[in-house]
């Protein structure tokens, strides 16, 4: 079996596992700057400088933000650590397959999912996961 590119940030003797945090700190430290950008840009906008409530607010959607980026790419990169063990290939095929499953948790995790936006995201998930797989081959 082939295993994942790459070394992880941490070891923590599993190598699936190791993925999983990996993905969730990489990508939830990319929610935090994206949040921080869009809360900076509208505390700019709005002249909300001097507010400590701002401050507040930016801070919590920093927080909310790199949570939920970390939790989407730690599912990503455990479901597609999962499927190239079983399928003993790593190929676009994991990511397609990684990138619906995904897509599909995020949509059920909402309070009142509809089938339609589950399907949607599963194949938003998947087109997503194998561009950037395509292109990381590339390179």
């Amino acid at each position: 079996m082939s295993k994942p590119r790459g070394k992880a940030m941490f070891d923590t003797g599993n190598p699936m596992l190791n993925s999983v945090v990996d993905g969730f700190i990489k990508v939830g430290g990319v929610g935090a700057i994206q949040a921080a950008s869009k809360e900076s840009y509208r505390i700019l906008v709005h002249d909300d400088t001097n507010s400590r409530r701002s401050v507040e607010r930016a801070v919590q959607r920093m927080g909310r933000d790199s949570v939920n980026w970390g939790l989407a790419a730690g599912m990503y990169t455990g479901v597609s650590y999962g499927i190239q063990e079983a399928r003993g290939v790593n190929d676009w095929k994991n990511a397609v397959l990684a990138g619906a499953v995904t897509g599909a948790a995020i949509t059920l995790a909402n309070p009142r999912p509809r089938q339609d936006h589950v399907v949607h995201n599963m194949i938003t998930g998947g087109a997503i996961a194998t561009a950037a797989e395509i292109l990381r081959n590339l390179c």
